[in-house]
């Protein structure tokens, strides 16, 4: 197990199994993965030698000269993919317990390097590589665990389908005015999910300067409004909330609030 002093990504382990002595799984991100044990066996490495990478990479993944060690090829093909973070693998917390999970193009990027770059390229690594450079390593985690992705914009479609109708005649609702940029994320590659609401931050934020520059007097009264999440969220246990709406007249002066 690699070591580490990096922060727990508030990540959850979508499915994880072992397959064929390979333990992989998915993040709920839709990110696939491999476990240390899972990438050394598909490598064809000892576990011990992906932990001595993963400390490497520590050490030295900001050194600028490129030489001919296996750090410095697994740096070149992961910044060459867009990889630029300070550890190979994600750190999670699942059932109380600390998990690593190696993303798929760290995987990748390790499996060619035991296939290829190698003093002694390893057959297990090369068959290995061959099959998913072929198959995909995405498609190879999902179709082995039988996973298949949610819509990336079911969450999104159906709390706009529930509010369509919630503020009351002559009021805005935060949700409403944020949905812009949860269209961003979802653009950008977030994966949005019920973890994933930046109107109650945005809501919260917006609440406590009505309050304290008393618009009330300025707009008018704001009023409660009801509010439900789908079914399927966890905060769907508490419908229906009663958040506020706000008078339309204050609406220009929160955008100008934003832009500045």
């Amino acid at each position: 197990m690699a070591p580490s002093n990096q922060f727990v990504l508030d990540l959850g382990i979508e499915i994880q199994k072992d397959v064929n002595g390979i333990e992989m799984g998915v993040l709920d991100d839709g990110t696939p993965f491999l476990t240390q044990t899972g990438l050394a066996k598909i490598s064809g490495a000892v576990r011990s030698a992906i932990f001595a990478i993963s400390q490497e990479w520590e050490d030295h993944y900001k050194d600028e000269v490129l030489t001919k060690d296996r750090i410095s090829f697994i740096k070149e093909y992961l910044f060459n993919n867009g990889y630029r973070e300070n550890k190979l693998y994600i750190e999670i917390q699942k059932d109380g317990s600390i998990h690593y999970a190696y993303p798929d193009v760290v995987c990748m990027a390790i499996l060619e390097y035991y296939a290829f770059e190698s003093r002694t390229p390893s057959s297990e690594a090369l068959k290995n590589y061959r099959r998913l450079s072929t198959y995909g390593f995405r498609k190879f985690i999902y179709d082995a665990l039988n996973y298949t992705p949610q819509d990336k914009w079911k969450y999104f479609h159906d709390r706009v389908t529930l509010l369509n109708n919630a503020p009351p005649d002559g009021y805005f609702i935060i949700f409403n005015e944020s949905t812009g940029l949860i269209v961003d994320l979802i653009n950008s590659g977030l994966t949005v999910n019920h973890k994933t609401i930046p109107d109650i931050s945005v809501g919260k934020g917006w609440g406590i300067y009505w309050d304290s520059n008393g618009l009330d007097k300025k707009f008018g009264v704001r009023v409660k409004y009801e509010h439900n999440y789908p079914s399927y969220y966890p905060q769907a246990a508490s419908n229906p909330q009663k958040p506020w709406a706000y008078p339309n007249e204050a609406l220009h002066y929160s955008c100008i609030l934003c832009r500045e």
